[in-house]
């Protein structure tokens, strides 16, 4: 019989997680039924969203249940099949992830062809990450010629691609991140106009009034904060945001950090608006459209922290809200190479 590894959550966290909320357990998987597919796991996405989850508390999605494989997407191979769509093989992704084979039924399953684009990109720029980002620029920033465009978390995997399809489209872009490393990445690798290293700056306002004397006219948050504080405080009058993030809030145990100056929302005339990418599926073809001829035409550039072996997944999960991540986060399932 098939053994499956799979890490379960066994405790809901207050704050940041902790490996002890965490356990690694191999349990057995039954025969293929009819109709089902066998898969092997080769790449796992970790994703702040995850976080939400792990609260006892109805959502978008479900919560995970305790003593439980959490979920979350993955790319992998079929590796045995009973069901006439679905070939040994055969590439696909799924909400499976956190544990290394899995069976599945075939509607779980989503077959990727991936041309030249290596598989695990379709975790991250050409997958959820990336129309994450095109959604929300695009439709819900309501993107309009001559904006001025500020991304918070802008080397993560949302907010970098934020910043590029921006550029694509002839806008003046100023990023936010941690660390000279990520600030030159942005400057100097995708050519972001102005970059603020976050935890250089005494004032993150003043740091984005320097930055936009012109003022701003989207924002993309992906942080929350003191980073939707300063957005707000140089904005300018009918200046949209998209809401995608508040990652500084995730792992809060006493009172939300809420911006102080709420009240130019009126004034300003802004518009704040939440999303969650799953709402907009009438999107998926032309993000499909654009992201395979921008990566055809060597347009697009992405980085990805990877993490090795599906025990060290909690550890990737933990890194994401320490600032270990650069790009995006992903664990490699495939077994190690002699």
């Amino acid at each position: 019989m098939t053994e499956s590894k799979q890490i379960h959550l066994i405790n809901r966290p207050t704050g940041l997680p902790s490996k002890a909320d965490f356990a690694l357990v191999t349990a057995p998987l039954p025969p293929l039924a009819d109709g089902e597919i066998r898969v092997r796991n080769d790449w796992m996405s970790v994703d702040p969203a995850m976080r939400g989850r792990m609260h006892d508390v109805e959502s978008y999605k479900p919560p995970f249940k305790l003593n439980e494989a959490l979920y979350g997407l993955a790319i992998g191979h079929v590796e045995e099949s009973r069901h006439p769509d679905f070939q040994v093989g055969d590439i696909v992704r799924s909400e499976l992830g956190w544990r290394d084979v899995v069976n599945a039924p075939a509607d779980a399953l989503e077959k990727i062809d991936v041309g030249e684009i290596p598989p695990q990109a379709f975790l991250g720029i050409a997958g959820m990450p990336g129309m994450t980002a095109y959604v929300g620029l695009l439709r819900i920033a309501e993107l309009k010629p001559g904006d001025v465009v500020f991304v918070s978390a802008a080397s993560g995997a949302v907010g970098s691609l934020v910043c590029q399809i921006a550029k694509l489209k002839g806008h003046k872009v100023i990023a936010s991140a941690g660390g000279p490393e990520k600030v030159a990445y942005l400057k100097d690798e995708l050519g972001v106009d102005e970059v603020i290293d976050y935890k250089a700056e005494p004032s993150l306002t003043k740091a984005l009034a320097r930055a936009a004397p012109e003022g701003i006219d989207v924002y993309f948050d992906n942080v929350g904060g003191d980073h939707l504080q300063a957005a707000i405080a140089v904005a300018n009058r009918f200046a949209r945001f998209a809401i995608c993030g508040m990652i500084s809030q995730y792992n809060l145990t006493g009172a939300p950090t809420v911006p102080r100056n709420l009240v130019l929302i009126m004034g300003k005339a802004l518009k704040l608006q939440g999303y969650i990418v799953s709402f907009h599926e009438d999107m998926k073809p032309d993000f499909q459209r654009d992201i395979h001829q921008w990566l055809a035409d060597g347009k697009l550039k992405w980085k990805e922290s990877v993490v090795e072996g599906l025990e060290n997944a909690p550890d990737a999960l933990i890194g994401l809200f320490t600032g270990n991540n650069f790009g995006k986060m992903l664990v490699d399932l495939r077994p190690a190479q002699d």
